[in-house]
């Protein structure tokens, strides 16, 4: 993964969160990989089709973790992406690695971490609640 400057990490933030405008801004402005992403955690599958074919496999292994795939945070680990293992831990409710992202002075990433949480977190709800809708 590249290294992305703090205001392109906070601007993925936002992106994250729902904030159209800038998502747009980010694919226009050769960021497509965080927007992309901002599709995929909200189950789009040809986002995360098109991750993979443009080779941004840490960003899919991200969305998977932070669904609690925990064979995708050992690959983000073994591939040299601790940091984001723990967002994706964070992302799927692990307060310790929000913790440990604090501890070690990443304040933008455990941001990014609960932002994708929360929106992780929506989605189980919303699926949770039209599950006991249709089973009354």
């Amino acid at each position: 993964m590249k290294e992305y400057p703090i205001k392109i990490i906070v601007a993925w933030g936002e992106a994250i969160s729902g904030n159209e405008e800038i998502r747009d801004w980010l694919t226009a402005n050769n960021y497509p990989e965080l927007a992309a992403f901002t599709y995929a955690i909200n189950l789009r599958d040809d986002a995360r089709e098109w991750l993979m074919a443009e080779g941004h496999p840490e960003l899919m292994a991200l969305v998977i973790g932070s669904e609690g795939g925990a064979s995708a945070c050992k690959w983000l680990r073994t591939h040299g992406y601790s940091k984001l293992a723990l967002v994706a831990q964070g992302a799927d409710n692990e307060d310790e690695a929000i913790n440990t992202l604090l501890k070690e002075g990443h304040r933008e990433w455990a941001m990014i971490s609960l932002k994708i949480q929360y929106v992780k977190n929506n989605i189980q709800t919303d699926h949770d609640d039209v599950h006991r809708i249709s089973t009354r």
